[in-house]
């Protein structure tokens, strides 16, 4: 949490243009629905919400960092639809089986038990929920990711090692 208040003002220009790519290789495999519920674990300054925003009934946004979730209230006032919570993601404050597409982009390698943080992940997803989960590359192999997921009990749709990410991006399905 220290780690990202300190680089709450500077987290954009530092590393927007990678989170971006991130996010448009993931959006490629997934298929919104206008009355779908959508999670941003870890959403950060909010750079996902102009990709998903505008095709969705609702977008909610957690993050444990107050001064980036700050940051992420300008990215939010811009729809109608986003909310934002203070949240753990080991400990999310939602029901079981609420949202119909989670996205995890670069927050596993940051959480203290990453099996923990998408077995939480998969709870509050819905049967059937599409769930997008990045790792970063200097964190964990292809084999290992794989591993996390099956683990987990997550059902891998698409998986993306792109040599121009920094992560590698795996689509899931919740099969529970």
């Amino acid at each position: 949490m220290r780690h990202y208040d300190r680089l709450a003002k500077i987290y954009d220009a530092q590393y927007a243009d990678e989170q971006e790519a991130k996010i448009e290789a993931a959006m490629g495999d997934v298929h919104l629905k206008p009355n779908s519920n959508v999670l941003d674990v870890g959403c950060g300054t909010g750079l996902l919400f102009r990709y998903v925003g505008n095709s969705v009934k609702l977008l909610v946004g957690i993050d444990i960092s107050p001064r980036i979730l700050r940051e992420a209230k300008g990215q939010a006032r811009k729809f109608k639809n986003v909310a934002l919570l203070r949240a753990e993601a080991d400990h999310a404050p939602f029901k079981s089986q609420i949202f119909d597409t989670v996205f995890v982009i670069t927050l596993i390698q940051n959480t203290p038990n990453p099996a923990t943080t998408l077995r939480e992940t998969r709870r509050i997803s819905k049967q059937d929920a599409v769930i997008v989960v990045t790792a970063l590359k200097k964190e964990f192999t292809l084999k290992t990711l794989k591993q996390l997921l099956k683990n987990t009990e997550l059902s891998i749709r698409t998986m993306k090692t792109d040599n121009n990410l920094k992560d590698h991006i795996a689509t899931c399905k919740n099969l529970t």
